[in-house]
């Protein structure tokens, strides 16, 4: 009698878990935008991967990735405009827009530094920013990221703007053609580019922004970049999809912490790794040089707000009062990383 007893009611929970099961499976997704500031590029390639290993709808989540296009509407500006739910963009742009009064809060970290590199002309003699003294610089735009990066650069080794010239050159070849033809002696990039500027001959990798040693030495901290950012207003509205997502995107971070170069190539579309640019090998042999530059946890890193801050000030973006408290939460990332914890990953 026991015995049959404790059959049915196993019978009975196996039944429970296989219909909860069907439930969870038949539940609607839920629908999430979210456009990247160059999704093909090494520096942005969690966004992707974590579409491409299923993480996202591992968590429920329907996923719509896109990227901004050269001369289009910026990610970040599309999100807070509300064309799209998120945006794959530099944790920055939440203290440039509080100071427009506007609140955008960085849910998960991904990078601790830009993966940017500063190459230069072998004929310029460049070795630190102090050698940029009477030269031009390459930037992607004036008033980006990258220019507020040279910006403090220069300043931290005693130049003001009126020292030397920046000049926007994009990436890609723009940037290449504009190194080729002396408009710049140095430019800051990230991979592709940066592979093909050094298998060119035409410049080779002077100031390393792409690892954690490199900001320290060169920046005097963590200088945190590429985030998933949301309006605040949005995150406050849907708190059980903004976790969602930041579970695939922790669990994605996890990935690439335990996972080689190689193995991230591999799951990446093939045009991002192979393309006229830059071959796969290639790819992976600057993806295992910069792979440091990845979060493992999703988590900010400690005084990372502050060193962004006295970027944007020391650039002269700082016209109000900030609080850096408010542009970044943790909370969901330290949920999913708990409860991967608890699932032993």
């Amino acid at each position: 009698m026991k015995q049959n007893k404790l059959s049915r009611l196993v019978a009975a929970a196996a039944c429970a878990v296989s219909l909860a099961s069907v439930h969870a499976a038949a539940a609607p997704m839920k629908t999430v935008t979210m456009m990247v500031g160059g999704i093909d590029k090494q520096i942005y390639l969690p966004y992707q991967l974590a579409q491409d290993l299923g993480f996202f709808k591992k968590y429920g989540v329907n996923m719509v990735l896109s990227t901004e296009q050269e001369g289009g509407v910026g990610a970040e500006d599309a999100m807070v405009s509300g064309q799209v739910d998120m945006a794959g963009a530099w944790y920055v742009h939440t203290i440039d827009f509080q100071q427009h009064g506007k609140a955008v809060v960085d849910i998960a970290q991904l990078s601790g530094a830009p993966g940017e590199r500063i190459l230069c002309t072998p004929q310029s003699g460049v070795k630190t920013p102090a050698d940029w003294k009477g030269k031009s610089v390459g930037v992607t735009d004036l008033g980006s990221g990258t220019d507020d990066l040279t910006l403090y650069l220069a300043a931290r080794y005693g130049l003001s703007t009126k020292d030397f010239t920046r000049v926007g050159v994009g990436a890609g070849p723009t940037l290449i053609a504009a190194m080729q033809h002396g408009r710049v002696v140095c430019a800051m990039t990230t991979q592709p580019t940066v592979n093909a500027v050094e298998k060119m001959g035409i410049g080779r990798s002077t100031i390393d922004l792409a690892t954690g040693p490199g900001v320290n030495k060169w920046l005097g901290g963590y200088w945190p970049t590429a985030a998933v950012l949301a309006r605040a207003d949005w995150v406050k509205a849907h708190p059980k999809t903004t976790q969602a997502v930041v579970d695939a995107m922790v669990e994605t971070m996890h990935w690439i912490h335990t996972h080689s170069a190689e193995q991230i190539a591999d799951n990446l579309p093939k045009d991002f790794v192979s393309n006229p640019l830059s071959s796969k090998a290639e790819y992976v042999r600057a993806l295992s040089e910069d792979k440091g530059q990845f979060l493992p946890d999703g988590l900010m890193p400690a005084g990372g707000p502050q060193t962004v801050y006295q970027v944007e000030k020391l650039a002269g973006k700082i016209k109000k009062p900030v609080n850096l408290t408010v542009t970044y939460d943790n909370a969901y990332a330290e949920k999913a990383n708990a409860m991967l914890k608890a699932a032993g990953k």
